[in-house]
This record gives C-alpha cells, sequence and structure tokens, in this order.
C-alpha cells in the first residue's frame, strides 16, 4: 500500500509509504483521497494528520511516473490539495525528513503544519527547467514571505526546517517525538471552531512589492540567460501578488505547461535522469553482494593523489597514503591541509571537521602498511611501466579480497590487471582533476573484472558523492577517447585559419566553460605531447596536426610555465591571447602547403561538438558505453558541456541526426576530411528519423 491509515485518539492518521521518499505517484495521490473522504465520514474522527514513512514526509512527484499517463491521472496533486483544503476536519501536514516540491505543496495545502528539526524543505522544480505546479509559486509566499519565498523558489535550494521556525510556515516544532506531538495538536486544533485558517487566504505583505519583484527580475535575468525557469518563477509570483490567488494559480499552470516543453527542461530533466540511470549497469543486478569497504589506501600523494584521498576524508573514511619518498609525502599532506584551510577560511568548514579529517590519514612510505586496505587506488605516474611496478608489489601485500584500482586516465586496465595473479580484483576508478572537486568517475570494467567489484566502487562512488560512469576498455575510455577527436579538430581548424581566440570564443559562446586551447593550458599542453607521441607509435595511420608538437617544442606548456597558447601574466590565470603564437600558426600552415581561409563560429562549433558526438555513436556501437545518456553525464559531469544543452548525443538528437550527418559528410570533403568516418549508427538513425535517447 502507498498509503496507510489508521487512527489513535479520535485522529486519522494518513501515513505516505512509497519508498524510498514517499514520492506522490497516483496509488499514492488516490490513498490520499480516499482517506480524507473515510476521515471525514467517519464520526469517531476529529482531526486528520498527514505524514511520511520512513525518512521522508515527502520528496514529491513519483519520478518512475515521468512521461507517463500515470502523471496526470485523476486524481492529480492538485486534486489532493483542493481534497485536503476543504476539509471540514482539520488537517495537519506532519513533516520530517524531507518536504520537497509536491511534498511541501501538499504541506501547504494543509490547515496546519507541524515540523521535526532537521527537515529538508525546498521547492525545487527550477533545477529541473520548471516551476512548481501544484501552487508552490503562490502558497509559499503567503507563508514565509515574498522575499524569502522567492528566493527559496528561483534557486531550489533546501532549508532546513529550524531556519524557518518563526517565517510563518509552521506552527509548531516538534519538540519530541513528530507523530505524538502532531496527533496532540490535532485535538487541539479539533476543539477550535471552524473554518480552520487556509494558506492561500493569507494576504502577501511587503512594502513595496512591485519593486522587489522588478529588482528579482533584473538580478534572476542576469544570472540565469540560458535557463528561462528562474524568471517565469519571478512571473509566477508576480502574477499572484498582483491578480491574487487563483489567477496566479491560473498562470502558474500555464508556465509549468510551457516550461516542460522548452528544450532547457528537457536537458535537465535528461541530465536528472541519467545520473540515476548511469548506476544501474545492465548485467549486474541491484541485489548483487558487495564488498566492505572501512579502510582505504591510496598510492601517490601529488595532485591526483591528494584529491582522491580528499574525497573519501570527507566521507569520514580512514586513508592510508603512501609515497615513495618523505618530502614527496609531506608535500602531499601540506597540499591537503592548505585546501581544507581555504574551506575554513570561507566558513565551509570548521576548524575542528579540519583536524578530524587529517586525523584519518596515515601517512606512509612502505607497502607493507596497506595490508589491511579493502580498496586501493593507485594515482602514480601515467606509464605502463610504473603501474606494473606498483601492481605487482600490491599483488604480493593486499590482503585477499582486496579491490585494487588504477587512476589511470588512458591505459589499458586489462593489461594492469594481467600483473596481478587476482585481475577479477582490478578496477579503473578514472578520477578528474581536481580529484575533491569534479563530481564525474569513470569506473572502467576489464574483461575479469567481477560483478560484485563493480558494485562495489558503484556503492563507493555514491558515498563519496561522485556521478560513477561505467566504460568498457578502450585508449580514453568514454571522455578522453572522445576529447582527443575535439581536439583533433581544434588543432586542424588552427593549421586552416582559425586562431585559438576564435576557437575558445565560439565554443564558450555555445556554452562550453572553457574552450579547447584555455582547457589544453590549464590542464598542461605536456600532457597532450606525451599522448600524442604515443599514438604515433602506436597508431602511426592516424594523422594529427602538429602545430600543438610546435608549441610545445617551445616550452609553452600553459599556464604552469606562464605560456601556452596564450600568454599568462604571473599570478594570474587571464588568458591573453599572443602575438606569437598567432605567427608561429599562420607559418605552420605555410609550412604544411594550407591555404588559410575564414572559418565561421558555426564550422567552429559543429566540428568540435559533432566530432564528440561520431566518437559517442561508435563508444556505444562497440559497447564501451551501455547508453546514450552515459555519454552525456561523462560530458555533462567532467568537461563542461553545458548543462542547458544536455550533453552531446542529447543536443545531437535535438539538432536532428539528419542534419548531424550531413555536416558530417560536408567536413569530410574538405582538407583534413580523412579524421571524419561516419558511424554507422549516425548514419542510420539519420535514415530513420530515430534518436540516441
Amino acid at each position: 500500500m502507498a498509503v496507510d491509515y489508521t487512527t489513535r485518539d479520535g485522529v486519522a492518521v494518513i501515513t505516505l509509504n512509497n519508498p524510498p521518499v514517499n514520492g506522490l505517484g497516483h496509488s499514492t495521490r488516490a490513498g490520499i483521497v480516499e482517506g480524507l473522504a473515510r476521515a471525514n465520514s467517519d464520526p469517531a474522527v476529529s482531526a486528520i494528520v498527514i505524514t511520511g514513512a520512513g525518512k521522508a514526509f515527502s520528496g514529491g512527484a513519483d519520478i518512475t511516473e515521468f512521461n507517463t499517463p500515470k502523471a496526470t491521472q485523476e486524481p492529480t496533486l492538485h486534486t489532493v490539495i483542493k481534497e485536503v483544503e476543504k476539509s471540514a476536519k482539520p488537517i495537519i501536514a506532519a513533516i520530517h525528513g524531507v518536504a520537497m516540491g509536491g511534498g511541501l505543496e501538499l504541506a501547504l495545502g494543509a490547515h496546519y503544519r507541524i515540523a521535526a528539526p532537521g527537515a529538508q524543505i525546498a521547492l525545487p522544480e527550477v533545477k529541473l527547467g520548471i516551476l512548481p505546479g501544484a501552487g508552490g509559486t503562490q502558497r509559499l509566499p503567503r507563508a514565509i514571505g515574498l522575499e524569502a519565498a522567492l528566493n527559496m523558489i528561483v534557486t531550489g535550494t533546501p532549508v532546513l526546517s529550524e531556519k524557518l521556525a518563526n517565517a510563518g510556515l509552521f506552527d509548531a516544532m516538534a519538540q519530541g517525538d513528530l507523530l505524538d506531538e502532531a496527533i496532540a495538536f490535532a485535538r487541539q486544533a479539533a476543539g477550535k471552531p471552524g473554518p480552520h485558517p487556509l494558506v492561500r487566504n493569507r494576504k502577501i505583505e511587503h512594502a513595496n512589492a512591485e519593486g522587489f519583484l522588478q529588482f528579482s527580475r533584473n538580478t534572476v535575468a542576469a544570472m540565469s540567460k540560458n535557463y528561462p525557469a528562474p524568471l517565469k518563477c519571478v512571473d509566477a509570483i508576480a502574477a499572484g501578488v498582483k491578480q491574487g490567488f487563483d489567477k496566479g494559480l491560473a498562470f502558474e499552470r500555464e508556465c509549468f505547461v510551457e516550461l516542460v516543453q522548452t528544450p532547457e527542461s528537457q536537458a535537465l530533466r535528461h541530465a536528472f535522469f541519467g545520473e540515476r540511470a548511469a548506476s544501474k549497469i545492465p548485467d549486474v543486478p541491484s541485489s548483487t553482494p558487495t564488498r566492505a569497504i572501512q579502510q582505504v589506501a591510496v598510492i601517490g600523494a601529488g595532485t591526483m593523489g591528494g584529491g582522491i584521498t580528499m574525497n573519501f576524508l570527507n566521507a569520514g573514511v580512514p586513508v592510508t597514503l603512501l609515497e615513495t619518498k618523505q618530502e614527496a609525502l609531506d608535500r602531499g599532506l601540506a597540499t591537503i591541509r592548505k585546501n581544507y584551510e581555504a574551506q575554513v577560511k570561507k566558513g565551509k568548514l570548521t576548524a575542528e571537521k579540519l583536524e578530524a579529517r587529517m586525523a584519518l590519514i596515515r601517512p606512509t612510505l612502505t607497502y607493507d602498511d596497506l595490508k589491511q586496505a579493502d580498496l586501493i587506488i593507485e594515482a602514480v605516474f601515467e606509464e605502463l611501466g610504473v603501474k606494473e611496478q606498483v601492481f605487482t608489489r600490491l599483488d604480493e601485500v593486499a590482503k585477499a579480497g582486496a579491490i585494487l584500482a588504477s587512476n589511470t586516465s588512458t591505459l589499458d586496465v586489462d593489461k594492469i590487471a594481467a600483473f596481478t595473479k587476482r585481475p577479477q580484483d582490478v578496477v579503473g576508478l578514472h578520477f578528474f582533476s581536481p580529484a575533491n572537486v569534479m563530481k564525474l568517475l569513470e569506473v572502467v570494467r576489464g574483461k575479469e573484472t567481477a560483478k560484485d567489484v563493480l558494485a562495489t566502487v558503484m556503492q563507493v562512488a555514491k558515498k563519496i558523492r561522485k556521478t560513477a560512469v561505467v566504460s568498457g576498455v578502450c585508449d580514453g575510455f568514454i571522455g578522453n577517447r572522445m576529447i582527443e577527436q575535439y581536439i583533433r579538430q581544434a588543432l586542424y581548424m588552427l593549421e586552416e585559419g582559425a586562431l585559438p581566440a576564435q576557437v575558445d570564443r565560439a565554443i564558450e559562446k555555445f556554452g562550453f566553460a572553457m574552450g579547447p586551447f584555455r582547457m589544453s593550458d590549464l590542464a598542461g599542453n605536456d600532457i597532450g605531447w606525451a599522448i600524442r607521441k604515443r599514438r604515433y607509435q602506436e597508431t602511426p595511420e592516424i594523422k594529427y596536426s602538429k602545430v600543438a608538437d610546435r608549441l610545445c617544442e617551445q616550452g609553452r606548456f600553459g599556464q604552469k610555465t606562464g605560456a601556452g597558447w596564450y600568454d599568462y601574466k604571473a599570478g594570474e590565470r587571464n588568458a591573453l591571447p599572443s602575438k606569437l603564437v598567432d605567427e608561429m600558426i599562420v607559418a605552420y600552415s605555410k609550412e604544411v602547403g594550407v591555404q588559410r581561409r575564414k572559418i565561421s563560429d558555426e564550422e567552429i562549433v559543429e566540428r568540435l561538438v559533432y566530432a564528440l558526438v561520431n566518437e559517442g555513436a561508435m563508444i556505444l556501437e562497440e559497447g564501451i558505453a551501455s547508453k546514450a545518456s552515459d555519454i552525456d553525464m561523462v560530458y555533462l559531469t567532467g568537461y563542461g558541456f553545458p548543462l542547458w544543452r544536455g550533453g552531446p548525443m542529447l543536443y545531437a538528437d535535438a539538432a536532428g541526426l539528419y542534419n548531424v550527418a550531413r555536416a558530417i559528410r560536408r567536413y569530410a570533403q574538405q582538407p583534413n576530411g580523412d579524421a571524419w568516418q561516419i558511424a554507422s549508427s549516425v548514419a542510420e538513425l539519420a535514415e530513420s528519423g530515430g534518436t540516441f535517447n
């Protein structure tokens, strides 16, 4: 049953029981309406309490019903709230854990609200590119005031119940058992003459509502230029202020229907579901047993090793941190402390928590101290010979059943696993830099990686708050394999007539956080150079522009050397166009016999993005990724692809694969066209009118 009905001391208790967060699916909505009718027709019942089972009041809509007929089947949430509001007997919402979205809107329809401390209160719909669709934009301003409500609605940020204790939302804060106190409150409310108060009947009090709304509109417009939902939230709130509750409610509904159809909302919802789908591995059921991970070891205290370590410290997991030299170990520990001290200065961490986290580190210079670790992650130099030394030693010292993970970004995990006598325990865990900040974690599944190892590391990823995406073994896995084709096109366009600033500007205008040349300068141009040198040996048939090699030969490795594709002033990160580099690029074009031409921003964007799409399609064809949304999640969380476009594969769907295929074939006829070999699935979907997602 999605709803439980009981009575106690003359009070009907309607308990939402739809794990994990009591989503308001159709059966839950129907159960609430049935419970209300039953309570109102029972003369022995004087009041009604609505609460939630488990750890939540309600997290809102049931996401399993999104895009299905049940989502709009009667009784809708609007209907449920109408039934709540017209109840002759007082209704008390007893809130704990979570009251978000439709869950909060349901509570706002009740006559009274009592909350437990620590409950998260939010209307987060804006994060899905929509707005509260069941009266949230109308009732919340009447409950807590215009300014506080507008801020909550346009940001979607949760607020703890105790911070709203005196705002007008709650009639009482529970001091002990929530249900006991809600029932006592209900009995007291039943003794009051009706009608009982409704939030919809409150007035919105504000000294200068019109001025505040205009100020808010200007501020929101400046901060959400690619997202229409935040401004629509302001419009809906303003309609309620100026035209009253009923007209405001009708306008809210119009805005909701309009926003659901926008490409931005479709992209945000795609990302929302994609993140959840990424954790589901087709042949690894959710019932797969997992290994206990209580102690972690990290090999390497450099930038990556330190960042990886911080993820586990933040989750309260002890880490043994191994280095080969004391000075490197001391430097790594100092960097971790410095990162935490920066958080303390910003008020994001207390000094006590800093010390508690540092106390979880066990620094060591010997492999013997890794014997009790349940999970060991190496973050050493990206060279197969170095990895061999590490995994050979780990095979000797690690306990039976320990998971051995490599942070490699491009190397063959199967070869690494073969350095051990336990390949089933080896997996790739490719963190992205800075590892303590970036959300993405590529989980690389070797041909012999055990299913329980996969299930365990996916669980670990959730614990350390990473978005984990499973990749098969190939050079570069999902993200770096695709970015290589993106960089190839960027370099070819320099050779053909563009300059770094134009390429970066065009793709950043499209929505990327950073263009390919600013990104390379930040990461270090020597890293790409090392990869290309390996490619020249391993895949000599693949052609690369050598313009980036010329840059590196001059020692221009990026920000760390003060010069890369751009010039940098000491102590600053601003990328300044370099006359020297521009002249070097023009000279290189002449040297290789290429007649430079004007390249449009449209061509730049198409060649860069469609290079990602085409390689992504091949990755799907080869089974390296199990679904298109996994590729999108990699690019949204690890590579700065604009969230409001939903990732490269969804963007290709929106652009139309017929158009994508035509563009690829057109570029294949241009100079350097041999870099374009259209993926068979792109061609087939273009022909059939299909999509990736």
